[in-house]
């Protein structure tokens, strides 16, 4: 995407809406490059939860109190927000959860355990994070279905011709990450929905590192399921959406039950709200969609374009800036065709004790496998330190970053 007619972001004036920003430990202000773990929560999202518990704090669907339906209104805008935010068909499509691993837990216990069989098959892809791998490998012990793996390229992108020869008639569901949380890869999610389709099979796209940095139309992309998180996109924490297109949903059995999400209840039965109620059972996460609301309000102002090109430029930025010293290996596609983030090692320094030094420099990195254990074992590592990036960040702060691997490279020489 050509990002060129932008105006660029005011990133000092982002940044004053962010008082952790501020924060200093000996002396040295924080540099959070750790936004692909979880990004900072602005003041306008704040100051909206913190409004709710001051002003409209009461549980929702409950009372016909005016606190209840203040906070009943709340929760469901926050849903009609959320769809517009995806160009979902409204709220029946939108499905509030604690994060995206319980999204993809949500469907794969609905629709996993009770379609899947022996002759089926789940292709995924070698760069999944755990959230999509783990859960459909244990749905495939349980239910005997076989789970294949579309291969990566030496480049860090998915095959496409093995993609192509993998998703076939037995094929019965393709759960693929947008944008790769380990090498920055942006996956042609279109494409895998459309050779899924061609197949009679269904699509789930993880979306938890594209949502909060790109434009997404769950439409354009004609996913069946798409699932992402609040907190990786300037909302709070416990609180995710799993999209999902409504005849789809209607054929759904619930995966929790309990209160609020029935319709009629004997002794002897039980029968199921309305969507997208009848898959949030109990009190739900009001003061977090209210948040949630505000992060996407947030988001919009700035505009998502100018988001993703801020992004791509840092990553362009920092991967060069790598690339240029002779001692690190870096993991993905190149520079110029990635998400907002870089992973990489330093020679002879194990990823946990470069990001200590790091945090020695008040640099916040991530150290490990990053929730993706097998594609490290596919790239020969036990572990990479990962700097990601999100709207407030500099670079400066990748100078200061590429600066800290002196001290590394003494302390290790």
């Amino acid at each position: 995407m050509s990002h060129q007619h932008l105006e660029a972001l005011d990133v000092a004036a982002i940044r004053e809406e962010f008082p952790i920003l501020q924060r200093e430990f000996d002396g040295q202000q924080v540099v959070y490059l750790d936004n692909a773990a979880t990004t900072q929560t602005p003041d306008p999202v704040v100051d909206a939860m913190s409004d709710y518990y001051r002003e409209s704090n009461a549980n929702v669907h409950r009372g016909i109190h005016h606190l209840s339906q203040e906070a009943s209104n709340a929760y469901e805008t926050a849903h009609d927000r959320v769809a517009e935010f995806i160009n979902a068909d409204g709220r029946e499509e939108v499905v509030f959860t604690k994060n995206t691993t319980e999204g993809e837990n949500l469907l794969a216990y609905a629709w996993g355990l009770n379609e899947l069989g022996p002759e089926d098959e789940v292709v995924l892809t070698e760069m999944e994070h755990h959230a999509s791998l783990v859960t459909w490998q244990q749905i495939a012990e349980r239910t005997g279905a076989t789970v294949r793996y579309i291969r990566i390229d030496e480049d860090g992108r998915l095959d496409m011709d093995h993609a192509a020869d993998l998703i076939a008639d037995d094929t019965a569901i393709v759960s693929a990450a947008h944008v790769s949380n380990t090498l920055g890869t942006v996956n042609p999610v279109g494409q895998l929905t459309d050779l899924a389709h061609d197949h009679d099979a269904l699509s789930f796209i993880d979306g938890a590192q594209a949502v909060p940095n790109r434009p997404v139309d769950v439409k354009a992309i004609d996913a069946d399921f798409y699932a992402f998180s609040g907190h990786k996109m300037a909302g709070p924490t416990g609180i995710g959406v799993l999209y999902g297109k409504r005849d789809l949903f209607e054929e759904l059995d619930p995966f929790l039950y309990g209160g609020g999400m029935i319709r009629k209840v004997t002794f002897e039965d039980s029968t199921w709200g309305d969507l997208p109620w009848k898959f949030e059972p109990g009190t739900p996460q009001i003061a977090e969609a209210v948040g949630l609301h505000a992060a996407v309000d947030w988001l919009e102002d700035i505009g998502l374009e100018r988001i993703q090109a801020h992004e791509e430029e840092l990553a362009a930025y920092a991967y060069d800036r790598l690339a240029a010293e002779d001692d690190v290996e870096l993991y993905g596609p190149d520079g110029s065709d990635r998400g907002g983030l870089v992973s990489f090692n330093l020679d002879g320094v194990h990823a946990h004790d470069l990001t200590s030094i790091m945090n020695d420099h008040t640099i916040a990195v991530r150290a490990g496998d990053h929730c993706t254990q097998p594609l490290h074992d596919k790239l020969g590592v036990p572990a990479s330190t990962r700097a990601s990036f999100y709207v407030y960040n500099t670079r400066e702060e990748i100078d200061k970053l590429v600066d800290a691997l002196d001290d590394a490279r003494q302390l290790f020489a």
